[in-house]
């Protein structure tokens, strides 16, 4: 029982180190190179993990309608999400970032509902309305900043809008993908290989796979680069594939919302960066709204 829902809950766990190493190895090489590295790191965890699990260093026999689904899914999650999420880490920060990820519930229950016929209670109504809410309390706060840095601070938001949005499409699309119990591991390991083809090509074609490459010079980012590609897209995007498999959409995206609550201890630890009370409430009464939508 609740295997989706523990999986869910993993998730965000795996996403809440995800984003600190992701967004401190961007800072170190810049959020495109980081992009593309960790899926080739990935796809080193992946296909040594499906060998010693189903046989083999990757699926075969894969239906064609199959391949269609979870090509889609990496191309609207893993290189065009990820990519506008990644670009938010380096403006705004992993926390702010993930919180307008904490929107992508919201999303997920109604395309839930529309596509899938998930039912949406008042409770559920209600959650969305305080979710939306205080989302909206956070990223409105006053800085102080510039007129670069209020700038900079939008373009984040607006990335990292974006990025909600491209995980929306992605579980929607992965989950047509999953059906008849096509195993998750499989699932992620399509994935990955469809995105970073994608991506290395995109960086050969405009002339950057080499200074990419020579950034792997940087041990401090390396490091960084291959502990998030373990968190992210090796164990915590097939935990997210285990989940949506497992349990309704919109409950899912609800337990893999919570990064933005894990978030602030673990700034605060090692950047020892001050939270305002409006960030505290306004994150608390996001969490609370999606966890109602449940």
């Amino acid at each position: 029982m609740y295997w989706g829902e523990i999986a869910a809950l993993a998730t965000a766990v795996c996403w809440s180190f995800t984003a600190m190493f992701f967004s401190y190895s961007g800072r170190l090489v810049g959020s495109d190179v980081v992009n593309r590295s960790r899926l080739l790191f990935a796809l080193v965890f992946l296909s040594t993990s499906h060998f010693f699990l189903q046989g083999s260093f990757f699926p075969t026999h894969v239906e064609p309608f199959r391949w269609g689904w979870l090509a889609l899914s990496s191309v609207l999650g893993l290189v065009l999400g990820d990519t506008f999420l990644f670009h938010a880490y380096v403006l705004i920060g992993p926390r702010l970032s993930m919180l307008m990820m904490a929107t992508v519930p919201i999303y997920s229950t109604l395309f839930g509902w529309l596509l899938f016929a998930e039912q949406v209670s008042g409770q559920e109504m209600a959650g969305i309305v305080l979710a939306v809410a205080g989302v909206g309390y956070v990223v409105t706060e006053k800085q102080g900043r510039t007129a670069v840095e209020n700038k900079q601070y939008r373009r984040g938001l607006l990335m990292a809008l974006l990025g909600a949005l491209g995980q929306v499409a992605n579980l929607i699309t992965a989950r047509y993908g999953l059906v008849g119990d096509f195993p998750t591991l499989s699932a992620t390991l399509i994935r990955i290989a469809v995105a970073a083809a994608l991506l290395w090509l995109i960086a050969a074609l405009r002339g950057q796979m080499g200074h990419s490459l020579r950034q792997w010079r940087n041990r401090r980012a390396v490091t960084a680069m291959a502990s998030g590609a373990f968190f992210g897209p090796f164990l915590g995007i097939w935990l997210s594939l285990v989940a949506i498999s497992q349990a309704r959409l919109g409950i899912a995206s609800t337990l893999m919302a919570l990064p933005p609550v894990l978030l602030i201890p673990l700034e605060f630890l090692v950047y020892k960066r001050r939270v305002s009370v409006r960030g505290m409430v306004g994150t608390a009464v996001a969490i609370l709204g999606v966890a109602l939508l449940f």
